[in-house]
């Protein structure tokens, strides 16, 4: 398997409910950097899995709407615990969607899976994987 990454990054606060989440209950700050891989069984005629360059865009483009927000206050993040783990499944579906558009350079049906992976710091870090089509 051919995988492509890039990476970029955002700036946010939220806060959480529940006591397992001890003082991040409280509104906070964090910067996560945000790793977005590609997965392809093979390379295409010009030798890629996908376009790098819009493969940041595309990252950029999903990220835009989260940066320097406080999430809380964003309608679709309503009366949910925006998680890492949670951010990196959010953070894939929009990859996807532009993924099956055929927005990365090559025919979205030659990529298999797309994974992300926020890390919170350099001890902890959260991903979400799936397949981009269902298998046949």
């Amino acid at each position: 398997m051919f995988t492509v990454e890039v990476r970029d990054h955002i700036m946010i606060a939220h806060s959480f409910r529940g006591a397992v989440f001890g003082p991040a209950q409280e509104l906070h700050g964090a910067t996560f950097i945000v790793d977005a891989a590609f997965i392809a069984d093979e390379i295409d005629e010009n030798g890629i899995v996908i376009d790098i360059g819009r493969a940041h865009e595309a990252l950029k483009a999903a990220l835009g709407p989260l940066n320097y927000k406080n999430l809380d206050t964003l309608p679709a993040f309503a009366g949910r615990n925006t998680t890492t783990e949670f951010l990196a499944h959010h953070i894939h579906d929009r990859l996807a969607e532009t993924a099956r558009a055929d927005g990365l350079g090559r025919d979205g049906k030659a990529l298999k899976a797309i994974r992300v992976t926020l890390s919170e710091s350099h001890v902890a870090r959260a991903s979400y994987e799936a397949p981009l089509w269902p298998n046949p």
